[in-house]
């Protein structure tokens, strides 16, 4: 995330992974989806559909080891999904990958809030995305190259997120958490850069627990790092959480460029002071 004074450079970055290891990711990640879809007798047929393959080629008995036959099946469900090789799957991963860095890709206005952000963005970022209303800006961030974690109390909606990862081919940067606020939350890698939040989605959240949760995540923000403020469908509106924010600054990038008639609230950005950030995991 740019700031006025480079406060990344002594921090380590790993390396963006490379177009081979992204499609690796993408195929392990479709594979596993198509297993997860299946009951155990139809993971069993599909065994035994793959050890016959493997009687056909020729193999002998004592090579059908446990790998040898964990290869059979997922090549059987590779061509099952019809998934691309790699070399066709470059072709047309730059054009997928252009088309997903547009906001209206996922249902955003071109003129959101987040994408007022996005030249701000630098690849690895630490940004953590939370709650269901806020799933668009998990798969435009990810696709940015941010290393994006969602988490969400709502346990469809972090499958929804993680399946939608792996179909996009946006796993390789991204993961997904079930995470009740006030409870526990994960390692995020380290100090949190961009912290996207659906707001609505406290709604229904214990006052105490949510400002205890909302106060974590604001702990482990580095400074010059900002917070974006989203409304849901329902529940909170950005603005009742803003008090929780104590000594950070509102970025005029929250305000519509439309003029005219009054609109609902698109978001508040707030941007932390050059504090240091804490790592340590919130208290159960």
């Amino acid at each position: 995330m740019l700031r006025g004074t480079d406060t990344r450079r002594t921090r380590a970055r790993r390396p963006l992974p490379s177009l081979r290891q992204q499609y690796h990711e993408y195929v392990l990640e479709r594979i596993e989806t198509y297993k997860n879809s299946l009951g155990r007798s139809r993971l069993m047929e599909l065994g035994a559909e793959a050890a016959a393959d493997l009687q056909d080629s020729g193999a002998e008995q004592f090579l059908l080891t446990e790998v040898l036959m964990q290869e059979a099946v997922d090549k059987l469900i590779i061509r099952r999904l019809k998934l691309p090789a790699f070399s066709r799957w470059k072709q047309t991963f730059a054009n997928m990958r252009k088309a997903q860095r547009e906001p209206t890709r996922w249902g955003l206005e071109p003129d959101c809030v987040l994408a007022a952000l996005l030249p701000r963005i630098e690849p690895e970022d630490i940004v953590v995305v939370v709650g269901p209303g806020a799933e668009p800006a998990a798969y435009l961030l990810a696709a940015h190259d941010a290393s994006v974690t969602f988490i969400a109390s709502d346990l469809g909606a972090v499958e929804r997120v993680e399946s939608g990862f792996a179909n996009e081919a946006l796993a390789a940067t991204a993961e997904c958490y079930f995470v009740q606020p006030g409870c526990w939350l994960p390692d995020f890698g380290g100090p949190l850069d961009l912290v996207v939040l659906d707001a609505g989605s406290l709604g229904e959240v214990e006052p105490t627990v949510r400002a205890r949760f909302v106060d974590e995540l604001i702990r482990r923000t580095t400074g010059g790092g900002m917070h974006v403020l989203l409304p849901g469908s329902s529940g909170l509106a950005p603005e009742a959480l803003v008090s929780m924010y104590d000594g950070w600054s509102a970025d005029q990038v929250a305000r519509s460029r439309r003029r005219g008639s009054a609109r609902k609230s698109t978001g508040v950005v707030l941007t932390c002071p050059g504090q240091e950030p804490s790592t340590e995991a919130a208290e159960s």
